[in-house]
Order: C-alpha cells, then sequence, then structure tokens
C-alpha cells in the first residue's frame, strides 16, 4: 500500500504529514512535531532523521529554549532539490519548478496546440521544466536545484497506475499514449501523471481545506471535470476516472451531441467549449471562451442566459454528487468559476436539489487558488512519491 492509498488515520504522524507541518510552519521542532502526532519523541526523531537523510527536511539552528537544551529548529529546504510541474490544458500550459513545501518558485504560461500531438507538445513542456529548473533570477541566474520528479495534469482520463491517456475529447492522437514512459525516457527522475481536475483538486484541497476530509472540485474552462478528496486523500476509483462528471447526461432527446459520442452530456451543454457553440449557433460572433465571459461581464443576455443554464447543469449533477457522497466543500475552478450568473445558478440548484442535510453546513465557493493551483497539485504529487519512497 503507498502513502496515497492509506487511510487517514494511518497518516497520522506519518511522514508526509510531519513534512507538511514543517512546511506550513505548524512545527519547527521534533517537540512540535511529537505533540501535533500523539507519537513518542523516539519515533518522531526517527521518522526526522529519515527525512533529514533524504533531503527533504534539515535542520536550521536553534530555537528558544523552554527551560532545557534548545531544540533544533527544522526547516524544508529553500534550495537544493525541486519539482517540475506542468499543468496541460488545451490551449495553454502552466509550467513551474517548485520547491519540497510546494512552494512556487518559478512558473510560465505557454500557448500549446493540443493537435501538434504527444510527442511535439511533451517534449516541448519537459524542455521548459529544464530551463526552470537550471535558472533562478533571484539567484543571479545560478540552478534552483537538483530535479527530484515532474508531476504532469493532463485534459483527459488517465490510467494513473500506468501513466497512459485514455480515450481523451478533444486531443487527436493522444489515445493510448503512454505519457510517464515517454518522459521517463527523457528526464531521470520520476514522472508521475493524473488527469488535471485531480491536480486542481489536490492543489486546493493542499492550500485551502487541508484540515476537511470530504471535498469536490469542480473545473469547469474549456471543458468540465471534477477531483474528489475521501478521507483526505485523492480518490480515483478504480481505473483512476472517479469524479469524470464531464459525460453525465443532464439533457433528453433532442441535445446536442457529445465529443464522447453520446448526446446530452454535462459537457456539451455547460463547458466552454459548449457555450461558445451555443452563443455560435445563435448568430453572436465569438471565437472562443475569453469572448463569451467578456460577454457575459458587458451583462450580454444571450450570453448571461446561457450561463445560467450551465450553472443549473452543473448543479443538476453535483446535486447527485452532494447526496451521494455528502462532501464538506464543494469549490468551483477553472476559467468559468469567475461567471457569476453560473456560480449563482449552480450555488441555487445545489440548495434546491439536495438534502437539507447534505447541505447544512456544506460549503459553496471559488477556488482560491490561482493559477497554479494544479502546478501546485503536481508538485505535491510528486512531493507524496519521494516522501513514500523515503
Amino acid at each position: 500500500m503507498t502513502i496515497d492509498d492509506a487511510p487517514r488515520d494511518a497518516l497520522r504522524g506519518g511522514p508526509r504529514e510531519l513534512l507538511r507541518w514543517v512546511a506550513t510552519g505548524a512545527a519547527v521542532s521534533r517537540a512540535d512535531l511529537s505533540r501535533l502526532s500523539g507519537l513518542s519523541p523516539s519515533t518522531v526523531s526517527q521518522r526526522v532523521e529519515a527525512l533529514i537523510s533524504q533531503g527533504l527536511l534539515e535542520e536550521a539552528g536553534a530555537g528558544r529554549s523552554r527551560g532545557g537544551r534548545r531544540p533544533r529548529q527544522l526547516a524544508v529546504p529553500t534550495g537544493g532539490a525541486v519539482v517540475g510541474a506542468i499543468d496541460l490544458g488545451a490551449h495553454h500550459a502552466r509550467v513551474g519548478a517548485l520547491d519540497l513545501s510546494g512552494r512556487v518558485v518559478q512558473a510560465r504560461t505557454l500557448p500549446v496546440r493540443i493537435e501538434d500531438g504527444p510527442e511535439a507538445v511533451l517534449g516541448a513542456l519537459l524542455a521548459e521544466v529544464a530551463t526552470l529548473v537550471g535558472s533562478d533570477p533571484a539567484a543571479g541566474g545560478s540552478s534552483v536545484g537538483a530535479l527530484r520528479g515532474v508531476g504532469i495534469g493532463i485534459p483527459g482520463p488517465v490510467q494513473h497506475s500506468t501513466g497512459r491517456i485514455v480515450s481523451p475529447s478533444r486531443m487527436p492522437g493522444w489515445n493510448g499514449f503512454d505519457v510517464a514512459a515517454f518522459c521517463a525516457g527523457r528526464v531521470d527522475v520520476p514522472v508521475i501523471v493524473d488527469n488535471d481536475a485531480n491536480l486542481m483538486a489536490l492543489g486546493a484541497h493542499r492550500t485551502a481545506h487541508s484540515e476537511l476530509d470530504h471535498a469536490v472540485y469542480i473545473k469547469a474552462g474549456t471543458g468540465i471535470g471534477s477531483g474528489v478528496i475521501s478521507s483526505g486523500r485523492l480518490h480515483r476509483g478504480a481505473q483512476g476516472s472517479a469524479g469524470d462528471i464531464s459525460h453525465c447526461r443532464v439533457v433528453a432527446d433532442p441535445a446536442p451531441p457529445c465529443t464522447c459520442g453520446n448526446a446530452g452530456c454535462l459537457e456539451a451543454v455547460a463547458s466552454g467549449a459548449a457555450l461558445v457553440t451555443a452563443l455560435r449557433e445563435q448568430g453572436v460572433p465569438v471565437s472562443d471562451l475569453t469572448g463569451v465571459i467578456r460577454l457575459i461581464d458587458d451583462g450580454d443576455r444571450q450570453a448571461t442566459a446561457l450561463a445560467r443554464q450551465a450553472g443549473r447543469a452543473v448543479g443538476e449533477i453535483l446535486a447527485v454528487v452532494v447526496n451521494f457522497f455528502n462532501p464538506q466543500v464543494v469549490a468551483i475552478g477553472g476559467r468559468l468559476a469567475d461567471c457569476e450568473p453560473l456560480l449563482a445558478s449552480m450555488r441555487a440548484t445545489l440548495y434546491e436539489r439536495c438534502l437539507p442535510l447534505a447541505t447544512q453546513t456544506l460549503l459553496i465557493e471559488r477556488v482560491a487558488a490561482g493559477q497554479d493551483v494544479g502546478i501546485t497539485g503536481a508538485a505535491h504529487l510528486v512531493i507524496d512519491h519521494v516522501v513514500a519512497a523515503a
């Protein structure tokens, strides 16, 4: 059983949690870690020494004494070891170098053409990771540190155990491609691949709601997906498709066709791509999602009405999820998260369709972690892997 598969109780005081407490400033000494975890000082010391030996923690001097020997302070190294992260989208990719606390050291957004195929796209993005790791402007252009791993988010279904893409929409030439194997041949570190919505969920949860056990995070942009946190960890299901709400049917015939071959799917009626198509069919000259959002912000009647319809569709699917799963928080991210008519309609539908007990303390909000939430999730995926190996 890997650290990702372990139940939350088993992780209490585990290496990943010890590292997180130090990274967030909740603990600065072994004594702090012992108090937070409830573990004996000797057990904490053994785990800390293992993390230090792997370069995941370091001793950073003596702390304040409380009536005895001054404790040695612990810190996550800010240099010497970094994680590469790629959050791939349909038209853009966010690429970053992060330290072992999950802090972004450097990041860039690059245009991509997903139709250029996996070799060309991933090859260019890996080269960009190498550039970011190799140069840190804050350090006068010197190397950021030694690369410990690369995390990659893909905007399509990913079989997490193999790193292989399975029947993606809007990604011609990517079906069956082994992302992990391709990247492993180009970087001599672990490469971990997951769906982009899962990485957004992990990044948002670690950043804003790590104290909560159950959460659902929706990524709404060109497409629609979601990631699920259960018992404090990312839940992928048997094959890695847990949380894929994009092809749940919400509209009966006649319904707009979906890229999956069915009709009336959530993605076909409520995604950014669907809004673009619907507006064009109504004679509104809009070329992309940016144009749709601009129309909504300007109060365009047709665009606003479509956004409200999309919010209701998303809310109907999420109502089933909330009633079934009973999360503590539902948060929406992606470019459509700033669309107030969509968010208001989604929220109203949830309250209308869900059991009162399920929404009694439910948080419904935007993902607040910003554009780096995906690469943050990718980095934490790698950090968890490195800690588990240690």
